[in-house]
């Protein structure tokens, strides 16, 4: 039993924070593009930390400027 969850940890890699890596100071809620490589396609919700690589302080802005995007109508709150 103890192989399989050795096996599942091994190929997942580290991820590194995007905004750390890109030197951002804030997240702007106007850049949808930008916004948008974080929200899920088919459902619109906003990706975890564990696939996106983010750090829980950036997530934490992320999420605010997704959902200040979405209060303005620059972003859907759910796509079909």
């Amino acid at each position: 039993m103890n192989n399989k969850n050795t096996n599942n940890r091994k190929g997942r890699g580290n991820k590194k924070c995007f905004f750390k890596e890109n030197k951002f100071e804030y997240i702007d809620y106007k850049n949808v593009e930008l916004l948008s490589r974080f929200v899920s396609n088919s459902n619109g919700k906003i990706l975890p930390t564990r696939i996106t690589g983010t750090s829980a302080k950036w997530q934490r802005k992320l999420a605010t400027a997704i959902k200040r995007s979405r209060e303005m109508g620059l972003m859907p709150y759910y796509t079909r």
